[in-house]
């Protein structure tokens, strides 16, 4: 892994990096000079409203409120925005060095709306999208996201929203050409009445019937459970061999499950995990650590999709040494 890190920082990204010294210097200024301001503002307008007779407790609570949300929202705006551009130039730096793209907005498209329809995240009220890896990853389409998942809880004054699902959502062209339709989901997600009993012989999403596929090696069937339209193209598209390295990955990012679905040519994969790849940050001196952080988050994401990819299965790409152009 340093010397992963270290050919990305001399790639120009440690350059880069010192080159923001004076950017994070005046984020530190503006936010100081705003509290200062805001200080002098509020004060005053605050001793008024809560010792003058006339305004009513109930007003006065909520021109307090309002008033210090504004305030803070003023002074931690330009740190925000100064760890927002350091996160986006360490990331374009990761980026670059697999040949992608990165962009901090996202927005779903069609491998999202597969994984509502087939189960591979939770029913929800509203969502956000971010972080986005795309283009071409060892001679394949990719498109790497992040989704925040939330559903509305309660009711009236109660009412809140409550995050069901963060991770990764996934897109790969996959290395050959199938028909089918293969759902790949921990064993035990789809059980008999009740949930009684053994995983249930077949599954349906919107009337589309996805039968159980019996798998002969026993570590498989005891992990995974693997739903298909077509019995035989299913045991070619997922193999027993893929049971080490997806366990060894939820271990690695402490996730609580890993789906996968295979349709129209191409393999979607979700992934329940928390927040990631969050590299930016106003100290100089965690630069390094943020950059090293993110750079495995992502290439333990990118090696697990060549690794389930027909034509590049196992195949690891973080020995590839990044661009000189990476930023």
């Amino acid at each position: 892994m340093s010397s992963d890190i270290d050919r990305l920082m001399a790639s120009g990204l440690e350059g880069w990096l010192a080159g923001q010294a004076s950017m994070r210097e005046g984020a530190r200024s503006k936010a100081a000079w705003r509290a200062v301001w805001s200080a002098v503002v509020l004060l005053p307008l605050l001793a008024f409203l809560w010792f003058a007779p006339p305004v009513p407790a109930g007003a006065a609570g909520v021109v307090t409120f309002l008033g210090l949300f504004a305030a803070v929202w003023l002074v931690l705006k330009p740190i925000l925005d100064a760890s927002h551009a350091i996160k986006v130039g360490i990331n374009s730096a990761i980026a670059a060095s697999y040949g992608l793209a990165f962009d901090a907005r996202a927005e779903p498209g069609g491998e999202f709306q597969a994984a509502r329809t087939y189960g591979l995240v939770p029913s929800f009220d509203r969502s956000r999208f971010e972080d986005l890896w795309h283009g071409t990853l060892e001679g394949h389409s990719f498109a790497l996201y992040e989704a925040c998942l939330e559903e509305e809880r309660g009711s009236g004054k109660n009412r809140t929203y409550v995050t069901v699902f963060r991770g990764p959502v996934i897109r790969m062209g996959f290395g050959r050409p199938f028909r089918s339709t293969t759902l790949l989901q921990r064993a035990g997600k789809h059980r008999g009445w009740l949930g009684l009993g053994g995983a249930r012989d077949h599954v349906s999403f919107d009337g589309h019937r996805l039968d159980r596929v019996d798998q002969v090696h026993p570590a498989f069937a005891d992990v995974f459970a693997l739903y298909s339209d077509d019995q035989v193209e299913a045991r070619v598209l997922v193999h027993p061999a893929y049971v080490e390295h997806l366990l060894a990955l939820e271990s690695a990012f402490d996730a609580k499950e890993l789906r996968a679905l295979f349709t129209d040519g191409e393999v979607v994969l979700v992934l329940e995990t928390g927040a990631l790849f969050e590299s930016g940050g106003m100290s100089a001196a965690s630069d390094r650590e943020r950059a090293a952080r993110a750079a495995a988050q992502f290439g333990a994401l990118a090696d697990l999709a060549l690794a389930i990819n027909q034509t590049a299965r196992g195949r690891a790409v973080r020995d590839r040494p990044p661009p000189a152009d990476a930023l």
